[in-house]
């Protein structure tokens, strides 16, 4: 089946759209060759509107094609121009262009003009559009006389600049005469006219060079206005230089420039009307001046401000809509505004349109007696007028044509012959200007040509449009068939579209889509085809892309890009940043399908692109790049609003380095009190730009800022003006006040001083008041200065006084002061405590009472009371005092009893007590003596075992290191031990007191002894020490246990007891660790003295002990041997009447948190402990 030309397509997919638009470009495209006859074409021509520079020669241009080659002619003005007659005028051979050389002589004014271009052969005319020639210009100012402007600060300005008209207009800037351009902003800007808008002038905004600038870009020549002086003096200046003109008599005062309202300086009024073309840029305008400066903002009425096409320049004072349509006709509203009122002004905006194109008219090529249509259709503001030219001329007086038909925007052609072929020129005009377009109708009768190249290969993309071209021409118009194979199979119109410039479209082409294709185009002159084939490729494709990374300056960061594509075709991998070529930076280092940024900076941020390239196909990946750091500093601080006590600040962020600023810190200095020093003064959120900050009085401020985000702080800005505040009288008193006494005659009175910022005022003093508390005597008062102490000499001691201190200033005096109670100076206690009783209460332990001292003998605060105590021989008591180490303890307050701990048993001792104030000790009282009852002793200081015999061993010691009392007997305790670690009958014996040896007979032979030994006074048992021994071995059996243990039976034996014992142990590890509970009689108090053993309450046997895990206390009914311990309940007593060491103290409760003064002998250990057995006291305390 063949596929045919389809004149019509529909439902075409979205996608594409950009496909449809090249094919129509193809068909407009579609041209008579140029080997055929066929009227002329202008192809290049000058601008309608064409500006030429005077000084070069002027070139006009016209090409234009036709067969046979059309001849040129020109009008100027409406009339011939003879160029033959001009010797400065020359046509480049083969074309219209005329060149008019004025270097050598003439003048480029002598040929200004509306030129026209003609080209002509036997098929028709064409014409150029009408080109209007004049020479740029670039005059000079006029000469006037300027005189230097003097104005009062805060006043507005309008700096005229009125430049000379030239062609084209010129391109207006201001600078000084150093060629710098002058600084312009919300303030200080300029208008679209040229002159230079003050809203308010500042004394910095003096100078003597205001000069205005005109750029003619044209001829490349700059023209200056003669300089404007401008004076701006404050309220002070001019009051002065009016006084110095003034007589005695007369009186004048400048009062300070007062805030005011917006007014409008452009545009005047309350409205206006503005024009602009379709097409055009847009430009509305309002600059207005006050105090402070206002801020202009836009809307429009009924309606919003395009998006995409609205912008705002000379910071917003001018609104710019580009590419401006009749739709953004309407009343635009700028709004002027301040801190004191806002004012605004309407705009109505008319927008006009010259000519434009809706339908321009396309050459037609007819066979003789086809039918056929031109159609000019356009639109403008006011409609265009139509009108037709043929060959040049007026259609209503050229040649008549039987097939020409004119209807309106269309002429309509009919049974066409060869003598019908012309140029057409359709003319559309309104008063905003024309267009001019050339169609020509050409009559030939030519069989089918197809002008694309034979055997032309296409490369596709695999799943991509296929487009197969078949340029063709033909009169009449031939039809199309496209085949596909050797065999000439036919395409199926489902598949393939066939488009009328003859192209064939594969909308989805696949791999076997590959082969060879033929197209043919057929009139009723004859027929002609054309052979292309068609290659499918595999699409790149990248299958790893570059991933988005974060990372901090000066690290290093790579990007990775993979790409797989048909290895037929060339692969070439670029990369770009930021859509444009890397720096040429040797950080960058590219490495087949890797990218690496060393040293990252924070210009390396941005969005980095991979992009594969073949020449079939393209694609790209990108990953963005974020270089993050501290903020970078705020910048553009200004100080507005200025009050006594308040001011604004507002600044500029400098860049976040792509981390969002969370803060903004304000600090300030006060360079009157504290020079370069900063003071936090608040913090507010990161989205804001100002902050309204509260003052003191009479500090020089500079404010600084700081930018915070997550990864820190930024450096600090550069600081504000600085703003001095008024004076005040001090906010605040001293704090801090006290007043004491150094000296028993004298009060000290103190307080800390306010600092510098805390004054508010210059001459910073302080009233120092006081009088006596129970008095009537009036305040007494003195003022100070640069201190913070003051005495009161030749008080009574130790009397209470109110005092207070104000703060006051040159201004005046601060709030009155809160009163503080304070003491004349403190003396030593006269009188000792009296009635001082002791109390032992154990061998350790003695309670103390006594009276307390008057009041009014004490002479100061009341700190407690001290006693000191000491331990004394008898009858020594003050012939060695001076050389004995006393111990101290003091009560707090008011106390009247005390205890004293730690007393060391049967020992005579003495003690005084003593007052203690602020100032120190009162006498002691009278030594009182003591004596404590006797205690246990300690352990024996060693205990041996020596000559041991079959039968016997024999035991020496050494007496306790301290007996605390008269020792009366010592207690030997024994029991064997067998092998299995069982525990034999216990032997008690009792040894006298006097003796340090002794000898046990009748003991088993080879057997191991278990000895536990103490000591006791009549207080009781002291701790006991322990010790093994083994009586000898006896020969016989050694000999016979050497036999057995040669044996091999026994050996066997051996071995399987230790494996039994070493799965019990196993086991028992298994159990101990999940916190069971097992008996320690045979374990833990195998060497243990079994009397001494922790007991059941019902029944008496040995009791258990928890494990490592099982911290329990022991059972209620558990008890130790009254023989053995030292009971609880010997003392009663309370620890509340404990005082305090020097080192350390008794709390009021009793506790005791210290340690005594003096030497302590450091007592030796009890007993050997190497060989010493722990008790199962001991032991069970360890466990738990």
């Amino acid at each position: 089946m063949q596929l045919k030309i389809m004149p019509k397509k529909n439902r075409l997919p979205a996608g594409r759209v950009a496909l449809i638009l090249f094919l129509c470009q193809m068909i407009s495209a579609l041209e008579v060759p140029l080997d055929l006859v066929q009227p002329p074409t202008i192809t290049q021509q000058s601008p309608k509107d064409y500006i030429i520079d005077p000084r070069e020669n002027i070139v006009i241009q016209c090409e234009a094609k036709g067969k046979p080659p059309p001849s040129f002619s020109w009008t100027r003005n409406g009339t011939h121009f003879d160029i033959d007659k001009d010797p400065l005028v020359t046509m480049k051979p083969g074309s219209g262009t005329l060149t008019i050389n004025i270097m050598n002589e003439g003048k480029a004014e002598t040929y200004e003009g509306v030129y026209q271009c003609t080209a002509r052969n036997e098929r028709g005319a064409a014409i150029s559009n009408n080109i209007v020639v004049r020479p740029s210009r670039s005059p000079l100012w006029t000469k006037e006389k300027l005189e230097p402007i003097t104005l009062r600060n805060g006043q507005s300005l309008v700096l005229p600049c009125r430049p000379p008209l030239g062609l084209p207009p010129p391109i207006i800037f201001w600078m000084d005469n150093s060629f710098q351009r002058l600084p312009q902003s919300e303030r200080v800007s300029q208008g679209l006219n040229g002159d230079l808008y003050f809203s308010n002038v500042l004394p910095e905004d003096t100078r003597e060079d205001y000069i205005c600038y005109a750029r003619f870009n044209h001829t490349q020549t700059i023209q200056q206005k003669q300089p404007i002086s401008v004076k701006v003096i404050s309220v002070d200046e001019l009051n002065d230089t009016i006084a110095a003109n003034l007589s005695d008599t007369e009186f004048y005062s400048a009062k300070p420039n007062r805030e005011r309202p917006p007014t409008f300086l452009t545009p005047e009024g309350n409205t206006s009307n503005k024009e602009e073309l379709r097409g055009n840029v847009l430009s509305l305008e309002c600059i207005a001046e006050g105090l402070p400066t206002p801020v202009i903002y836009w809307i429009k009425e009924d309606g919003m401000l395009p998006t995409n096409r609205t912008f705002y320049r000379n910071f917003k004072k001018t609104l710019q809509i580009i590419q401006v349509s009749e739709a953004d006709s309407g009343n635009y509203q700028c709004i002027a505004k301040n801190a004191l009122g806002a004012i605004h002004h309407t705009i109505s905006v008319t927008v006009k349109a010259a000519p434009y194109w809706i339908l321009a008219p396309q050459n037609l090529v007819l066979s003789p007696g086809e039918d056929g249509t031109l159609i000019c259709r356009a639109n403008g503001n006011p409609k265009p007028r139509i009108s037709w030219l043929s060959n040049g001329v007026p259609i209503e007086i050229a040649p008549n044509d039987p097939s020409r038909k004119i209807d309106g925007d269309t002429i309509i052609f009919s049974n066409v012959q060869e003598r019908s072929s012309a140029v057409y020129q359709c003319n559309a005009s309104n008063e905003y200007g024309y267009l001019l377009a050339n169609a020509f109708v050409n009559v030939l009768a030519e069989p089918p040509r197809i002008l694309t190249s034979a055997n032309t290969l296409y490369q596709v993309i695999a799943n991509r449009p296929a487009l197969l071209d078949c340029a063709f021409f033909g009169s009449p118009l031939p039809t199309i068939e496209w085949f596909k194979g050797a065999k000439g199979s036919a395409l199926r119109d489902d598949i393939y579209v066939l488009h009328e410039n003859g192209t064939l479209e594969i909308p989805v082409a696949q791999k076997d889509s590959t082969g060879t294709y033929t197209c043919v185009a057929r009139n009723k002159l004859g027929m002609a085809k054309n052979e292309v084939h068609l290659e499918i490729k595999d699409p790149t494709r990248i299958i790893k892309q570059p991933e988005y990374a974060v990372v901090q300056r000066g690290s290093t960061v790579s990007f990775e890009c993979k790409v797989k594509h048909d290895h037929t075709l060339t692969l070439t991998i670029t990369w770009l940043k930021d859509n444009g070529e890397l720096p040429s930076d040797g950080r960058f280092t590219v490495d087949k399908d890797h990218l690496e940024v060393a040293d990252v900076r924070d210009s390396d941020g941005g969005a980095y692109t991979c992009v594969a390239n073949t020449t079939l196909d393209m694609v790209s990946a990108s990953a963005v790049l974020s270089v993050v750091d501290v903020p970078n500093p705020p910048f553009d601080l200004e100080l507005t609003d200025q009050l006594d006590k308040s001011v604004q600040l507002s600044w500029t962020p400098g860049d976040d380095n792509n981390s969002p600023i969370i803060e903004f810190i304000i600090e300030y200095e006060d360079a009157m009190h504290e020079a370069g020093l900063w003071h936090h003064q608040t913090k507010v959120s990161g989205m804001q730009t100002t902050a309204q900050l509260k003052l003191s009085p009479y500090v020089n401020y500079s404010f600084r800022v700081m930018a915070v985000n997550s990864l820190g702080r930024s450096l600090p800005s550069e600081p504000s003006e600085q703003y001095l505040t008024k004076a005040a009288e001090p906010d605040t008193n001293p704090t801090a006040v006290e007043g004491l006494g150094s000296e028993p005659d004298n009060l000290v009175i103190t307080w800390k001083p306010l600092n510098g910022f805390e004054s508010n005022g210059p001459g910073l003093q302080y009233k120092v008041s006081w009088r006596q508390k129970d008095g009537d005597d009036e305040w007494a008062s003195v003022v100070v200065a640069n201190v913070s102490k003051y005495i009161v000499s030749g008080t009574p001691t130790f009397v209470p006084y109110l005092i207070k201190v104000q703060a006051l200033n040159d201004v005046g005096f601060a709030p009155e002061p809160a009163v503080v109670r304070g003491h004349s100076g403190e003396d030593l206690p006269m009188v000792a405590p009296g009635n001082v009783r002791v109390n032992v209460v154990n061998s350790t332990l003695a309670e103390v009472h006594w009276d307390p001292v008057p009041p009014k003998s004490i002479r100061g605060h009341l700190q407690g009371y001290r006693i000191y105590y000491w331990k004394a021989q008898e009858g020594s008591l003050k012939r060695n005092r001076r050389h004995i180490e006393k111990k101290i303890l003091t009560f707090q307050d008011s106390k009247t009893h005390g205890m004293l701990p730690g007393l060391e048993p049967f020992s005579h001792y003495a003690l005084n007590v003593r007052v203690v104030n602020g100032k120190g000790e009162g006498p002691a009282s009278p030594d009182r003596v003591f004596n404590t009852p006797e205690g246990v002793p300690s352990a024996p200081s060693s205990l041996k075992i020596v000559n041991p015999t079959l039968d016997s061993l024999t035991l020496e010691w050494d007496p306790p290191s301290r007996p605390n009392g008269i020792l009366t007997e010592y207690t030997l305790k024994y029991q064997p031990i067998n092998s299995t670690h069982e525990l034999g009958p216990l032997v008690d014996l009792k040894i006298p007191a006097n003796k340090t040896r002794w000898t046990l007979k009748n003991l088993n032979f080879s057997t191991r002894y278990k000895f536990y030994f103490y000591a006791q006074t009549a207080a009781g048992s002291g701790s006991q020490i322990t010790e093994e021994a083994v009586t000898t071995v006896d020969e016989a059996m050694a000999s016979r246990q050497v036999d057995i243990a040669t044996q091999g039976w026994f050996i066997g034996l051996m071995c399987a007891v230790a494996l039994l014992i070493l799965i019990l142990l196993i086991v028992c590890f298994i159990r101990r660790n999940k916190g069971g509970k097992y008996p320690v009689k045979e374990k833990e108090d195998a060497h243990a003295d079994p009397e001494i053993q922790p007991m059941k309450e019902d029944d008496g046997t040995f009791g258990e002990y928890s494990d490592a895990e099982d911290h329990k206390p022991l059972k209620k009914g558990s008890r130790t041997p009254s023989d053995r311990t030292v009971k609880k309940e010997d003392s009663d007593d309370s620890l509340v009447d404990y005082g305090e060491g020097v080192n350390g103290q008794f709390n009021e409760d009793g506790s005791f948190i210290g340690q005594y003064s003096g030497k302590k002998e450091k007592e030796p250990a009890e007993g050997n402990e190497s060989s010493e057995a722990p008790s199962p006291v001991n032991a069970m305390n360890s466990f738990v």
